[in-house]
């Protein structure tokens, strides 16, 4: 029988496809300086990163998406095999499901089963005590663990937290977990105060993931019986908007980004924005119910063709080198950034 844990992770699954769009507007607002002299060839281009100590052949990975369920098992055994076939790193939905109904373990087990030798991630939220984060971890092997940050999704929820102990649990998590940590946000972005609040009590890598790509917040109302919370629909900083409150913290902190990214030149933007490395959640999403495995595959070494084309096309032969890139903002963020007094 399905519990009603298991069967809102199909919801979820099947609500972020449903208001999936393929509108790339949500980086548009920065833009890159072309070099039409380039000092390197094309296989001189590195791609290699580290986030939590952990490095990356490639600098974007398979964002937390599914588990909990049946159907979500087939998914994240798929997703598991493209991240094998492709190197890429690959992050689970919230084990929580996973930890209250141990009939269901066996949809993120089924991760590492593919994939022995991969890069993942286990996940939980963190209004869960620590050891519920170690189980977490050891559920699927994983090399860290992203501790969700959702108090809009929550409240929004029909059935979500009302009380969070995020600040308490996430600094015992970090103390005694036995790898390293990502605090992440869902998609509502992250403000220089959260993130220096993070700092201070031993946070080490930040996922921002902004607003712009799944959206929890009309995914949860559309839950709700009188959807009367559609006015947060909107809710949240914007990925570029999050990386722009990130920056300086970048020689203090790891930063990834996420949230909206749906082509190569939205990782090298984010990229050149500060982030490590990048997660891609609903653009493979909607691949994996829309395409065969083989199609994903080929996909994705498309992007790491076209990342390394753009780096190329901007001299840059590392991640370091485009991390030190500087983009050209359109006013809107330059109103941000001054409202904000950040400086770029």
């Amino acid at each position: 029988m399905t519990s009603q844990h298991s069967h809102r992770k199909d919801e979820h699954v099947s609500l972020a496809e449903k208001f999936y769009t393929n509108d790339d507007t949500a980086f548009d607002g920065v833009r890159f300086i072309n070099t039409s002299l380039p000092k390197y060839s094309l296989d001189e281009i590195d791609l290699s990163t580290q986030i939590a100590r952990i490095p990356l052949k490639t600098p974007f990975y398979i964002e937390a998406m599914s588990g909990g369920s049946e159907h979500t098992k087939e998914i994240n055994r798929r997703l598991a095999s493209i991240a094998k076939a492709t190197g890429l790193a690959m992050a689970v939905g919230s084990e929580s499901v996973g930890l209250s109904d141990p009939s269901v373990s066996d949809s993120f087990t089924v991760v590492r089963q593919t994939n022995p030798d991969g890069v993942l991630f286990a996940n939980i939220g963190a209004n869960h005590p620590f050891e519920d984060a170690q189980a977490a971890v050891d559920m699927i092997g994983a090399n860290a663990l992203e501790l969700h940050i959702n108090v809009a999704q929550e409240l929004v929820m029909p059935e979500g937290d009302r009380q969070f102990d995020f600040v308490e649990n996430i600094q015992q998590i970090v103390e005694h977990v036995n790898v390293p940590v990502v605090v992440k946000e869902v998609g509502f972005g992250m403000s220089q105060e959260t993130i220096a609040q993070l700092a201070k009590i031993g946070v080490e890598s930040v996922n921002v993931s902004g607003h712009g790509g799944t959206n929890f917040a009309a995914i949860e109302n559309f839950r709700r019986h009188s959807k009367d919370m559609a006015y947060l629909k909107n809710w949240g900083l914007s990925t570029i908007e999050s990386l722009m409150e990130a920056r300086s913290f970048n020689n203090q902190l790891t930063v990834i980004a996420s949230g909206g990214v749906k082509s190569p030149l939205d990782v090298a933007k984010c990229l050149a924005l500060g982030a490590s490395a990048v997660g891609v959640a609903g653009y493979f999403l909607h691949d994996i119910i829309h395409q065969s495995d083989d199609q994903i595959i080929a996909d994705i070494k498309e992007w790491q063709y076209g990342l390394k084309a753009i780096m190329l096309m901007l001299n840059c032969q590392s991640i370091s080198d485009l991390q030190q890139q500087r983009l050209l903002l359109d006013p809107q963020l330059i109103s941000y950034l001054n409202q904000r007094k950040l400086t770029y």
